[in-house]
């Protein structure tokens, strides 16, 4: 019989102030196969981790159940504690009690008690069930893929290449940059962006590991973590790539508002990197007006493209440093001027001269045009008046939108998209930078409009993820993974078809038809398990009899708690 050993955690007053620790504690000694239930302030704190171990031992546990908090984030603490006092990590359950108790029934004591009571039966007949697993391995192709040639891609190629691991960056244009090749000066900062990207090509090609392929078409993509394979078009020539890890830098377009303010019939409207181009050759001169927010922050496209106030101020300075005498005024609905830099330009350009105009979403700009420039009537909230510009060039400030190509990209790699057609991270602070699909990275503008230092921050975060199972070597799989009892399966195929990472193919197995799951893509969800007919499919530690129990457990304490 299972020596199940409680812990619960009082988290401070996190899951104290709700639930009476003591009274779950009490009852936790009194549920089957448990011999040992002890409680701790902090529970994976070195004090609390050691007191669990030293218990492991003196009371000959073999199944842990710690109550707590959150096992995303302490799941592995209390894993590696039990390996280290010699259980198996996978004979551990763990028991949220803060986020599904104490946090969401902070007013309700005496509930949240009993609730607490419940899912810690829950977990020790669950615990009595589990079984030691061993986690699969699979090999990794030393070799990594970079899509996009952009300053993010580049950043992480070149890190890459620079480690000595084997890069191939693949690029849909016939050169590289992306949007930052029409961009002079990089704001706030005020560097300059060619010796900026031509440094970093320069490491890319100058390296061995580093490998260009221009005017290059991703057309498929199989594989998983360790073992992808990528067919591309390079030119007129089909190749394939085995790589361990890709990294997807595939950045974003300029929105080109076609039909607003002007832009395509009156010659004097332009966007902001046409701006940039004449900004670059000095081409600019006479008054300029700037219109922010143009095709987003409104029903359509709701979101704020991030970088587009810090670009417009940055070129308002320019454009007095270029023709001191022009008057320069910023349209906006409000300055989104993020970070501290940004701020001490915002200052600076205020001092300077640089005129800011509030419009409301409800009266946009109106733009005609007059001779060779435009005029521009607006709404100015603050002075509660319509006011006239002249000016010799109407830039518009529009967002970075996704490429029209995202969709294929995210079909090709099965990875979500927002609905504004960016990608979409595993979890933004608990897996940045990384997919819900093990050895997929994303980094630069593919995932949101960003700047260019937030353009290098990402693609060196996201090589060092890369980096991780080429150098080991080899990935680990959890052991979650689902798998057939082949006696009980008919080859039906419902399991191929529920999952939604093609873990699972019917194969030849012990001489008939049954389903066999890919260990190193299943991703543990149990849909298969749900659309088995035959109870065929299981997941190791959610087995059929280990939920059961739990209903159990959970059936029996409800009837306990009416009486």
């Amino acid at each position: 019989m299972a020596r199940i050993g409680v812990f619960i955690c009082h988290c401070g007053h996190n899951i104290a102030s709700a639930v009476d620790v003591e009274a779950v504690l009490a009852y936790a000694k009194t549920l089957p196969g448990v011999v040992f239930a002890g409680h701790n302030i902090y529970s994976c704190s070195q004090e609390g981790l050691s007191s669990i171990k030293s218990s492991i031992k003196e009371h000959q546990l073999d199944r842990v159940v710690v109550a707590a908090c959150t096992p995303r984030t302490h799941e592995p603490l209390f894993r590696k504690a039990c390996e280290q006092a010699g259980i198996n990590k996978y004979l551990f359950e763990f028991v949220n009690i803060r986020e599904h108790v104490s946090w969401i029934h902070a007013k309700e004591p005496v509930a949240a008690t009993e609730k607490a009571k419940k899912l810690v039966a829950m977990g020790v007949a669950k615990a009595a069930l589990l079984q030691p697993q061993t986690e699969g391995e699979a090999a990794v192709t030393p070799v990594a893929v970079v899509l996009g040639g952009g300053l993010a891609g580049l950043t992480a190629a070149s890190s890459l290449a620079g480690q000595g691991i084997e890069t191939h960056l693949i690029e849909k244009s016939e050169r590289l940059g992306g949007l930052l090749r029409d961009v002079s000066v990089i704001g706030p900062e005020g560097e300059l962006a060619k010796p900026l990207l031509d440094d970093m090509i320069s490491r890319l090609t100058r390296s061995k590991h580093g490998h260009i392929h221009l005017k290059s078409t991703v057309k498929g993509i199989s594989g998983f973590v360790g073992n992808f394979e990528l067919t591309f078009v390079e030119g007129c020539d089909e190749k394939k790539i085995k790589a361990g890890a890709i990294i997807v830098a595939t950045g974003a377009n300029e929105f080109t508002p076609v039909g607003d303010y002007g832009f395509g019939s009156v010659p004097a409207v332009v966007t902001q990197l046409e701006l940039e181009r004449r900004l670059a050759k000095g081409d600019v001169a006479g008054d300029v007006v700037f219109i922010q927010c143009v095709g987003c922050r409104q029903p359509g496209r709701e979101y704020c493209s991030r970088i587009c106030c810090n670009v417009s101020l940055k070129n308002a300075l320019r454009l007095l440093t270029l023709s001191p005498g022009s008057a320069v005024t910023i349209i906006h609905r409000d300055i989104m001027s993020s970070g501290t830099a940004a701020e001490r330009v915002y200052k600076e350009a205020s001092e300077t001269g640089v005129r800011f105009v509030r419009y409301g979403l409800e009266r946009p700009p109106k733009v005609s045009a007059e001779g060779d420039g435009a005029v521009v009537e607006v709404f100015d909230e603050t002075l509660d008046e319509t006011i006239e510009l002249d000016a010799g060039l109407v830039v518009l400030a529009t967002p970075l939108v996704s490429p029209p190509d995202s969709e294929e990209t995210g079909k090709l790699l099965k990875v979500p998209r927002d609905k504004h057609g960016f990608f979409l991270e595993a979890h933004v602070k608990l897996r940045p930078n990384e997919f819900a699909t093990d050895g997929v990275f994303v980094c630069g503008s593919a995932r949101w409009p960003v700047s260019a230092r937030e353009c290098i921050y990402q693609g060196l975060a996201a090589a060092a993820k890369a980096s991780i199972p080429i150098r080991e070597g080899k990935v680990v799989s959890e052991a979650i993974t689902a798998y057939a009892d082949v006696d009980k399966c008919a080859a039906c195929g419902n399991c191929v078809l529920t999952c939604p990472y093609d873990a699972i193919e019917i194969i030849q197995v012990k001489g008939k038809l049954a389903a066999k799951v890919n260990e190193a893509v299943c991703k543990g969800c149990g849909s298969c398990v749900a659309a088995c007919p035959n109870d065929a499919m299981q997941q190791k530690g959610f087995t059929t009899q280990q939920l059961g129990a739990m209903i159990d457990a959970l059936v029996k304490g409800a009837l306990e708690g009416a009486q």
